[in-house]
């Protein structure tokens, strides 16, 4: 029982890291293109809202695998 509950703790903690690793990198990206460029915030914030939005669907498989983990019965 504890391994089961060891891999799902690895399972969320290693593939969710890394969408808020990447979701901090891609609001600096964005803050910076601002600054560079004010005229084209719109088109700079549709991308980023669609950038975070792919990052934290790994989030979202991070938690469907660890779910999966915890209800599958080894036998």
């Amino acid at each position: 029982m504890v391994l089961k509950e060891l891999a799902m703790a690895l399972a969320i903690w290693l593939w969710a890291i890394w969408p808020g690793i990447g979701i901090g990198m891609i609001g600096k990206g964005a803050l910076e293109a601002l600054w560079r460029n004010p005229e084209a915030s719109w088109k700079i914030q549709g991308l980023a809202i669609l950038c975070i939005a792919l990052a934290e669907a790994v989030a979202i498989y991070a938690l469907v695998v660890s779910l999966i983990i915890w209800f599958v019965k080894l036998s």
